[in-house]
């Protein structure tokens, strides 16, 4: 029997215009965008549908794209199509625990509009980076940036691309090192701090503290957490596991290869881009993969698998 799971999308998926389509389409998706401007005294029509300067900063980026991933799932809910798992990267966590019962969509915008800003402030600006790493193994990097102080594996997205992270200077020379040992290119990101490294701990500290007061549920379906690539069925270890989140490694290649192990044969993308859709092919070409970002692939998902 085919196992569903739904995928969220982290942060650089985000762009102008996303979700627009639900807003006009659908009232359920309108709800979820209308309450978040309500609880974040934030416009979430103007930040997530016209152009601005602010979509992609970190601190309204989280909220924003939170938001309109969850219009998108409800929307899928309504049409009947439910997942057996769930997972996202990095943000879209908060995504998959929403969508697995574990969280209200209320508690999911409010919490990450917090994290964004404590991600945003944890480091002074321009003294962490990141980068891309193409063309090797996870095992080879580890061998190359475990003998360099101040960077560490941020995200494990698929199959020869591996993301760096921690402090300028430390990922300046892991990635000279990283081409001399064979990378096929490293790119530098552009983003607005060392995301998922050792200099977030501090803000993974605060946000736990943020996750004392929110509410959990009992997981109606299970999801797939970041840090350890497992199934998580309890949701007494949610919270633990989102503080750790922000500064540990984001495993979301060994997440896909437990699913898939567990009978996992179709992958639902719901947000805007193919980020997650491109790694998986990377990952398996023997699994259905789908990406909903906008209405029509909305309607050909539900009538391909309901």
């Amino acid at each position: 029997m085919s196992k569903i799971a739904f995928m969220f999308p982290g942060q650089g998926a985000q762009k102008a215009g996303m979700g627009k389509d639900f807003y006009e389409q659908s009232e359920t998706a309108r709800k979820v965008v209308d309450r978040a401007t309500e609880l974040l005294g934030i416009d979430m029509k103007e930040l997530c549908f016209e152009e601005n300067d602010r979509l992609d900063q970190t601190e309204y980026t989280q909220a924003a794209l939170v938001t309109v991933c969850l219009a998108m799932e409800h929307v899928l809910r309504e049409k009947g199509l439910n997942p057996d798992v769930t997972a996202g990267l990095s943000l879209g966590e908060y995504c998959a625990i929403a969508s697995a019962g574990g969280m209200s969509a209320d508690d999911a915008i409010t919490t990450v509009r917090k994290r964004g800003i404590l991600m945003q402030n944890a480091v002074p600006g321009g003294k962490g980076s990141m980068a891309a790493v193409l063309g090797m193994t996870g095992e080879a990097i580890e061998k190359v940036v475990g003998g360099i102080d101040g960077v560490t594996i941020a995200n494990y997205n698929c199959p020869g691309q591996i993301v760096i992270t921690g402090w300028k200077e430390s990922v300046e020379k892991a990635s000279e090192a990283l081409k001399e040992a064979g990378a096929k290119r490293v790119m530098p990101l552009n983003v607005s701090g060392p995301f998922h490294s050792p200099m977030l701990e501090d803000a993974g500290k605060e946000l736990g503290k943020v996750l004392e007061n929110t509410e959990l549920f009992p997981l109606q379906i299970p999801y797939v957490t970041n840090v350890t690539a497992e199934y998580v069925t309890d949701i007494s270890e949610t919270k633990a596991l989102l503080a750790k989140q922000v500064a540990s490694s984001v495993r979301w290649q060994q997440s896909v290869e437990n699913m898939i192990a567990d009978g996992v044969d179709t992958f639902v993308e719901i947000g805007p881009g193919r980020t997650l859709a491109g790694f998986m092919r990377k990952i398996s070409r023997d699994v259905k993969v789908y990406n909903v970002s906008v209405w029509e692939d909305a309607d050909k998902v539900v009538s391909e698998l309901c």
